[in-house]
């Protein structure tokens, strides 16, 4: 199959090295975790202790807030912890 195709891959001839392989792939991983996972992280943990945090963890997790800016501009658009509207019926 690959035989038909009008052009041929030789993956020896590639400019890419093993070591820029797994370079990209570091840093890959690394810009996935600290522009996705702990900014989620953080937002989470903040929609779960929002009412019964101390003064000194909340200082703590504003200061990774401030940490993962970049983050949390990332998901900012994605996300709504706003608080649902009260019932009328009360």
């Amino acid at each position: 199959m690959l035989d038909s195709l009008p052009f041929s891959i030789d993956l020896n001839s590639l400019p890419l090295s093993l070591d820029m392989l797994i370079s990209l792939g570091l840093y890959g991983g690394l810009a996935i975790v600290y522009l996705l996972v702990i900014p989620l992280a953080i937002l989470f943990y903040l929609k779960a202790k929002w009412y019964t945090m101390s003064s000194i963890e909340r200082f703590a997790v504003y200061g990774l807030m401030f940490a993962f800016f970049p983050g949390m501009v990332v998901l900012s658009p994605l996300l709504n912890f706003r608080p649902y509207p009260r019932s009328q019926d009360s």
